[in-house]
């Protein structure tokens, strides 16, 4: 009687033309494992910064671990390219990507070492650089973020968005892979704060936690979908956003300028500028505040 009912409702699930949700393929090429990914970036973050993570810092033990990264971002980049169906070799394809991505990683190390300075320097409350690589949400998501930009530069797909995801769901920091972000860059506590596809962020700029840096609207084609076109805030250099601020559309925020709490921001702010919320008036009736 189970096994009947089982098999019954096994069987309607397993049928992928029904109108409702027809339009999801399924997969008929491998994808890329999770847990594979979870180890990589684990790996990533012990070569990044040795003596942290399980890797004594030793020459021996980083080349040990470098071996590993190559294992398991070749499998990942031949799925992911699996995925896009676009490469007529895939194999050879992956092996050349995971070289030249591995030859990226002493400048993603330079790039996450000026993020850990900017983060310490801002904080008060930083004991120490090594508090602030142990402890510090924003260096995990700028290390998932610099790994995954480099590997969308590559136009490797889907990969570069499930390793941002991961930071996403393990700090609350919503970064898209796809974003261009400078040197010395700090977000403090973190929590809520989101980044767009297209936004562009200059050098030793400083957010605050629940600020977005969205879009405003979007175009849409003749089948009424988004066009993908740039639609996110440009950050000149220097510049600090505090929290909860959403600032929207393709504008720039000009260097050196100062976006306080809670502000709505739409249109472009040049160099130098102070934007904070007006005070509210209050109004009062019979001693209550309305």
């Amino acid at each position: 009687m189970i096994k009947s009912f089982l098999e019954q409702i096994g069987e309607t699930l397993s049928q992928n033309d029904m109108p409702e949700y027809a339009f999801i393929s399924q997969p008929n090429h491998p994808l890329p494992n999770v847990d594979s990914i979870k180890e990589l970036m684990n790996l990533t973050k012990s070569i990044i910064f040795p003596g942290f993570f399980g890797n004594i810092g030793n020459s021996n033990a980083t080349v040990d671990n470098l071996q590993c990264v190559y294992s398991l971002l070749n499998e990942q980049i031949y799925k992911s390219l699996c995925f896009s169906s676009n490469y007529d070799c895939p194999h050879k394809s992956a092996d050349e990507f995971t070289l030249l991505f591995i030859k990226k990683l002493p400048e993603i190390k330079r790039l996450l070492a000026t993020d850990v300075k900017a983060v310490h320097d801002c904080d008060p409350a930083a004991k120490s650089y090594s508090e602030v690589i142990f402890c510090y949400p924003a260096v995990q998501a700028m290390l998932h973020y610099r790994v995954a930009h480099e590997l969308l530069l590559m136009q490797i797909p889907l990969l570069p968005r499930i390793i941002t995801e991961m930071a996403h769901f393990a700090t609350g920091i919503d970064i898209h892979p796809c974003a261009q972000i400078g040197e010395y860059f700090s977000i403090d506590h973190g929590t809520g704060v989101v980044i767009g596809e297209t936004c562009i962020i200059g050098n030793n700029v400083r957010l605050y936690q629940g600020v977005t840096l969205g879009a405003k609207s979007f175009a849409f084609d003749t089948n009424g979908l988004p066009i993908n076109l740039p639609r996110h805030p440009v950050i000149e250099d220097n510049v600090i956003i505090y929290s909860n601020s959403t600032v929207l559309g393709r504008i720039t925020i000009g260097h050196d300028s100062i976006i306080g709490g809670n502000v709505w921001q739409v249109n472009n702010v040049p160099p130098y500028s102070r934007i904070v919320q007006k005070k509210a008036s209050a109004i009062f009736t019979d001693g209550l505040g309305i």
